[in-house]
Formats: structure tokens, C-alpha cells, sequence
């Protein structure tokens, strides 16, 4: 196991200060690390004696890809943790070219959804802002660029949080890897390109909501039926709807923009007339769009002693009708990165 403390994922001023070196050789090792550079002694700016004293006292990754997926342009990497753990993390393609990174913040998932698959694999640890933060570099690298490219071309356009764990039961850690990617001198991402997913932890949500960062917010809803989200989604039962929709009200208030009502579709679940309604009622009141994820085919998961199935295609259609005759704004997820197992709800398949 690496033991020692790894510079990625900090800003320049973190690394000054870490490294108590003056702030332009600091600077030196920070465009280093954001270009995707893991080897100290690759670093040519950098004298080849503070090289040493930097391999005695730092790694700059803490973690390995060891494995890339492709799947007609969308990439999975599988990741080690440098305790051996595995996560796996996205570089989605739109078909037009246009890439979105999805990252991972938890090895493995606490909240028990029956309809993904990280969550059929029980909780191992949260992740450390590094771990977040090198998964975009690993990503971006795969991609064929650096920070600085991507700062001016846009090469990964989106950041998504929407990986392997429950962001908001690591909040501390993602705040610092989002000050990581939103930092001017570095990846200099906007907050409004970078989405995070949450099945609704009350607690983490009215934190957000008062002290931010205000970045775009997608609720992992399923659906408004209270009682059946709790049985879809263990975690909901100590987080009720009424408390969420309270603190997003609170994050629209305070600065936060439109939320994204994620639905995952299982055909013959939460699919009826029923859920439709509730969704429009628990909107009312809050800037939102639905977002239709068809159930992603997972192997073995089930609800309640029967097999998960995908939406029939009329079944997903006339879901999406009703929300609309309640006059809901609603968009369907681009199904990318199945043959790889990368798709939504998919990851930790392989």
C-alpha cells in the first residue's frame, strides 16, 4: 500500500503550502499534475534534487487505471485504490463528440437501490478527494488532452458526479475535489458544468443548500410513491420526500439553479398513472425537469422476489405522456456504454 500523501486533487495553493516550496516551483508541479503527468521524474522543469525530495515525501497519484472499456467511443476505466479497492469511472460520448466525465466518490454504495448495481455490491469506503480528482485526469488523458487544452477547447465539456457511491455521504471530500475542478488557475470548470446525483440526504442536502457549492443537482427520485421509494431505495426511509423537496426549495433560494428529477424506468414497477401524478405533485413549486433513465439490465437484481426488466418502448412513452399532460418539462437519458457495462446503474459489473 502507497502511504505516501498524494498531490493531486489539491490547488496550487494547497501544494505551496504542503510541499513549503516557493510558490512558482509549486506552480511547476501543479500544471504537472493537471496535465496528467504522474512521474516526478518526468517533470523537466523541476531540478533533478528537489525530483528526489519530492519521491521521498510524495506520490502524485494514489491510485492506477488498470483496465479501459470501449464501447463505440464512450470509455470505462476500472481504477485500484491504493488500499486494492476497485471503482470504476466514465468518459461518456453524446455520439456528436461532445464528452462528459462521470465520476465515482464512494467504492462501492450504502444506499441499497435494487435497481443498480453498485449498490447490490454492499459499502466499502468513501473516497478521497485525490481518488475523486484523478479519475477526471485519467479520463481527460483517454480523452487526448490536458487541463490546459481542455480549458480552451473544452475537451470534457461536463463534469457528472453520478458514479459508483452517494456523493452526499462523502460531502466533505467532494466539496474539495469540485474547489479542484472549478480552480482558475487549473481545470477551471464552471459550477453550472458540473452535475452531482443524490438519492436526497437530508442532512448533506440543507448543508448544500446554506453553504453551497452551487453546482447543477439531479435527485435520484424513481418515483413520489413514498412507500415505494423506500422499498426501491433503502437510504429514503430515514430521508423523507417532504424534508428533501424542503432543502432543495432552501438550494433554488440561495442560488442553485434548476434541479433534474432523475427516473429510472423498471417496467411494471413505477411505470403507472400513479407515479406520474405524484412526481407532478411533488414538483409543484420547485424549477425542475424530469429526467427518464430507462432500467439499464443488470444481471440477478430483483424487487421483491421478481426479476428487474427494462420499460416496454410504449410503456416508457406513455410514462413520459402523462408527466408531460401535467405539464412537466421532461428529457430521456442517452443510453450510452452498455456493451461495457458503463451505462447508468451498471458500474462495478465487471
Amino acid at each position: 500500500m502507497n502511504q505516501l500523501k498524494s498531490l493531486a486533487g489539491l490547488t496550487l495553493p494547497e501544494i505551496e503550502k504542503l510541499t513549503s516550496l516557493p510558490r512558482f516551483r509549486a506552480g511547476q508541479i501543479y500544471r504537472w499534475i493537471i496535465r496528467g503527468q504522474g512521474d516526478f521524474d518526468k517533470m523537466s522543469d523541476i531540478p533533478n534534487s528537489l525530483r528526489a525530495e519530492l519521491k521521498s515525501r510524495f506520490s502524485v497519484f494514489s491510485c492506477s487505471v488498470d483496465q479501459i472499456y470501449n464501447d463505440s467511443g464512450t470509455k470505462k476505466i476500472a481504477i485500484t485504490l491504493n488500499d486494492g479497492l476497485k471503482i470504476e469511472a466514465v468518459l461518456l460520448n453524446d455520439g456528436k463528440n461532445r464528452l462528459t466525465a462521470c465520476l465515482s466518490t464512494q467504492a462501492g454504495c450504502p444506499a441499497g437501490c435494487v435497481f443498480c448495481k453498485t449498490g447490490s455490491l454492499g459499502f466499502r469506503r468513501s473516497l478521497e478527494c485525490a481518488e475523486i480528482a484523478e479519475q477526471f485526469i485519467f479520463l481527460l488523458a483517454e480523452a487526448g488532452g490536458d487541463a490546459a487544452e481542455n480549458k480552451e477547447k473544452h475537451i470534457i465539456g461536463n463534469i457528472v458526479v453520478m458514479g459508483m457511491g452517494e456523493p452526499l455521504l462523502n460531502l466533505e471530500q467532494l466539496r474539495k475535489a469540485i474547489s479542484f475542478f472549478t480552480d482558475r488557475q487549473g481545470m477551471n470548470f464552471s459550477f453550472r458544468r458540473i452535475t452531482v446525483s443524490t438519492c436526497g440526504i437530508i442532512p448533506a442536502l440543507f448543508d448544500l443548500a446554506e453553504n453551497g457549492p452551487y453546482v447543477r443537482l439531479a435527485l435520484s427520485l424513481a418515483t413520489a410513491d413514498e412507500n415505494l421509494r423506500q422499498r426501491l431505495m433503502p437510504v429514503t426511509k430515514s430521508n423523507p420526500l417532504s424534508k428533501v423537496k424542503e432543502a432543495l426549495l432552501l438550494y433554488q433560494r440561495n442560488g442553485g439553479g434548476r434541479v433534474t428529477l432523475e427516473a429510472p424506468l423498471l417496467g411494471g414497477v413505477n411505470t403507472r398513472g400513479e407515479d406520474a401524478k405524484r412526481a407532478a405533485e411533488f414538483a409543484k413549486g420547485l424549477d425542475t425537469v424530469v429526467n427518464i433513465i430507462p432500467w439499464n439490465p443488470v444481471a440477478d437484481l430483483e424487487f421483491e422476489g421478481r426479476p428487474l426488466r427494462e420499460p416496454e418502448k410504449k410503456e416508457t412513452e406513455n410514462f413520459i405522456r402523462m408527466l408531460e399532460s401535467y405539464g412537466l418539462k421532461v428529457t430521456t437519458r442517452l443510453r450510452k456504454g452498455q456493451r461495457v457495462m458503463g451505462a447508468c446503474g451498471q458500474l462495478g459489473s465487471i
